[in-house]
């Protein structure tokens, strides 16, 4: 299943995208320790392709998706 989100990022000059943070409709804000991969990926839960970042919140990874200018995770 998907679930879109607002993210906090940095654009680099490049036109490297660095999410650093992930905005709950209800306000809350998880920030996102690191980045621990980033490729071109389809979503197998969600639908959607862009790209996926594996990013690790506290102790959880998690995938965070930028479909276009869509930001999502998958939940179950």
């Amino acid at each position: 299943m998907r679930k879109d989100v607002s993210v906090k990022a940095i654009m680099k000059y490049n036109g490297e995208i660095i999410p650093l943070s992930i905005l709950w409709e209800d306000g809350k804000e998880f920030v996102i320790d690191k980045i621990l991969d980033s490729r071109p990926r389809a979503s197998t839960k969600g639908g959607g392709m862009g790209v996926r970042y594996t990013v690790r919140i506290g102790y959880e990874e998690r995938f965070l998706f930028l479909d276009g200018f869509v930001w999502f995770v998958e939940i179950n």
